[in-house]
């Protein structure tokens, strides 16, 4: 094996979790190279709402991490991302000193909110009233002075702060005398055969092959598997879905690490919910129906915000509570069921339907991308989408469902159920909040497919609690770490801004890890 060039540690992927690890590798003292195979940085990460999930206690963050991961991910894994939860507020904060980014805490937020008449507030606590959720709260980097995203990374259309804990990221990494390289995609992964200790990297530039060799140790934070077709046709129970972001996290790294023996967990387990699909065959994402604020569970009562809409499956029939919980993670998993009586999946696609006060309110979707030159801005009244076909319009609720392909005298009789339930205050059905119900009665009606779509993948290749990949025998693979989503722990119930605490704690882990590994001598 001939290599281009040896550094300390290769680091495969510049989300934040690669970005994290490469930072405390060179911090720790060693050469460090970061690549990503897209054009642009920041992954998925930077789609993100950029909140943090930070921790007071790490017994009590520990309780809810056991409890949400239903025994499917070891305690020594759980508990280090309890442990690491406890101290990610003060470590933003430190990475924020380098551009003087402001940075606050859900707490201080929801005051500036509610002083400024803001609906909107931020949950506290987990998403979910098991035991320790009270010890859970977000930090997010809510200002960088001068730092316009627009400008800065034009190809990140997702949520307001996302771009801006990664602006503070990057800063650091470039600040650290990380080695960056946009567009190489990692191919292989090179190892001794007689020890199984990883060599380096084979990656792809520019259409021709290098071998790149590392001294000490390759972290793999190339995320999941959200733009691979066949990985979610394998692994996830409905099909298709649709994912809304990160059409490059196509499993890469998982299938290097297969190649080396790991052993795979939870694969199964999405963070997703529905949303629409554009009528441009090009446009390669599914786009997330809008955004509600979390709900606590016991709490219901206190939601007031209307939601437009109610969905229905393929007989015409509402089938769910829209608005669970926490949506954008488990509202998904409806549209999964499958009729074997009529051999299909009935509920996916599902059918959105609102009316003319609904449409009014506010965007009924959002697309986020992470792509240079592709950006698709939903329309703040709805009608672009409407104009473009995404959405449907009808004079009456008959015209609609034929335009649909359901049921017209089945759609009409359950949208009268349902205005007869908002007329009681109560959804009887399925438990939807009652300060979320709103009548569909003012024509024109609109209506929409929705699919499933998902958000990110959580499985992969398993890890230990210093981040190293295992196998299927329970060993270390030498020299080899992985970080953020690459094999999240998360591996039942997600927790709002786990995946992001995860990138920061594992990437910490994985970095510090592999750089303070002995170099290997034929290097």
């Amino acid at each position: 094996m001939k290599y281009s060039e040896t550094v300390d540690v290769i680091v495969l992927g510049f989300g934040l979790g690669g970005g994290i690890a490469a930072l405390n590798a060179a911090q720790t003292g060693a050469k460090t190279l970061l690549l990503e195979k897209s054009t642009v940085p920041g992954g998925l990460s930077i789609c993100s709402y950029g909140a943090v999930r930070s921790a007071h206690d790490p017994e009590q963050a520990f309780a809810y991490l056991q409890t949400t991961n239903g025994g499917r991910t070891p305690d020594d894994v759980v508990r280090a991302l309890a442990d690491g939860m406890c101290g990610l507020e003060a470590y933003v904060r430190e990475l924020a000193q380098i551009n003087d980014a402001r940075v606050i805490t859900s707490v201080e937020e929801n005051e500036e909110r509610e002083k400024a008449g803001d609906p909107y507030r931020r949950q506290i606590r987990g998403n979910y009233p098991l035991p320790g959720t009270d010890t859970f709260y977000h930090t997010s980097v809510v200002d960088v002075p001068g730092f316009d995203a627009r400008k800065d990374y034009p190809w990140a259309n997702g949520a307001p702060n996302g771009p801006k804990l990664f602006k503070v990221v990057h800063d650091n990494v470039i600040a650290a005398g990380v080695d960056i390289r946009l567009g190489v995609g990692a191919q292989r992964l090179i190892t001794d055969p007689s020890t199984r200790e990883v060599l380096g990297v084979t990656v792809l530039q520019d259409g021709e092959e290098h071998h790149i060799a590392a001294r000490r140790g390759v972290i793999i934070a190339t995320g999941g598997f959200e733009g691979n077709a066949d990985m979610k046709a394998q692994f996830l129970e409905t099909h298709p879905v649709f994912n809304a972001a990160a059409r490059h996290n196509t499993g890469d790294g998982i299938r290097m690490a297969q190649d080396l023996g790991a052993a795979l967990w939870h694969m199964w387990h999405i963070h997703g919910a529905y949303g629409f699909r554009h009528t441009d065959p090009a446009y390669p994402y599914g786009i997330r129906a809008k955004r509600f604020p979390d709900w606590f569970p016991g709490d219901a009562d206190k939601v007031n915000l209307k939601m437009a809409w109610i969905l229905l499956d393929h007989g015409g029939q509402r089938f769910m509570s829209e608005y669970q919980p926490y949506t954008q993670d488990t509202g998904v998993r409806p549209l999964s069921h499958f009729d074997p009586i009529t051999q299909k999946a009935s509920r996916n696609p599902a059918y959105m339907i609102c009316d003319d006060i609904g449409r009014q309110m506010y965007p009924l979707g959002k697309a986020t991308s992470n792509d240079e030159g592709l950006r698709y801005d939903w329309s703040d009244n709805n009608l672009q989408e409407v104009e473009n076909g995404i959405i449907k319009r009808a004079d009456t609720l008959g015209e609609l469902a034929k335009k649909l392909g359901l049921d017209a005298s089945t759609v009409k009789t359950s949208v009268a159920r349902w205005n007869a339930l908002c007329a009681a205050g109560k959804d009887t059905d399925f438990e939807r909040p009652a300060g979320s119900m709103l009548p569909i009665i003012k024509p024109p009606f609109y209506g929409s497919t929705m699919w499933a779509v998902i958000s990110n993948t959580q499985g992969g290749p398993v890890h230990d609690a210093q981040s190293r990949i295992i196998d299927v025998y329970g060993k270390p693979i030498p020299r080899l770490y992985a970080a953020g989503e690459c094999g999240s722990s998360f591996g039942h119930l997600y927790l709002s801004g786990g995946n992001i605490a995860e990138c920061v704690v594992t990437g910490r882990i994985a970095g510090c890890g592999a750089a303070v590994l002995q170099p290997l001598q034929q290097h």
